[in-house]
């Protein structure tokens, strides 16, 4: 076997292997700049939560309207929206610490969320849901995938400089 033929024939002769390397480089560029800033912050967990926390949205939007693309990104977007106001109201009204609160919120709503899909389909729907399959990316997700990542590039351009100084200095950012 080749190079070419190990590295690069896939890419030439398939539309979804090309639909596919398109998806991850466009998470990789949208994601390691957010990634990078919540490890300098402390707040890594944060990335796993949100991402468990947009199940019970999903599952939501996947019974109401099936594997429509739209009907479960926006269910995940409230849930993950509800899960994160949620958990500062919890920190901010009793002594538990934000990120004690993200993690038990997380688990409920990842419990919640597998508890709906599993009302309604196989396993093969709850597995599709939970993981997804980057191979089946198709032409509506991958621009939703894209213009995520360029809004995403787009308002850490934009609030760059002060990002970095509460990363580093949050002392400094509040006295400029």
């Amino acid at each position: 076997m080749s190079l070419y033929a190990a590295l690069i024939q896939p890419f030439a002769e398939y539309g979804f292997m090309r639909r596919a390397l398109v998806a991850c480089l466009a998470l990789s560029l949208g994601c390691g700049p957010i990634g990078t800033f919540l490890v300098l912050r402390r707040m890594s967990l944060m990335g796993d939560v949100m991402s468990h926390a947009i199940l019970p949205g999903a599952a939501l939007g996947f019974l109401v309207a099936g594997l429509s693309l739209w009907a479960m990104s926006a269910g995940g977007l409230m849930a993950g929206l509800a899960v994160a106001l949620l958990a500062g109201l919890v920190s901010r009204a009793t002594a538990l610490r934000e990120d004690a609160s993200l993690a038990g919120f997380y688990l409920i709503s990842l419990a919640l969320g597998v508890l709906l899909v599993s009302t309604r389909g196989s396993n093969v729907d709850l597995l599709h849901v939970l993981f997804g399959t980057i191979l089946s990316v198709d032409d509506e997700a991958l621009i939703l995938v894209a213009s995520i990542a360029t809004l995403t590039l787009i308002a850490l351009a934009l609030i760059y400089r002060p990002l970095v100084a509460e990363c580093f200095d949050p002392g400094f950012l509040r006295a400029v």
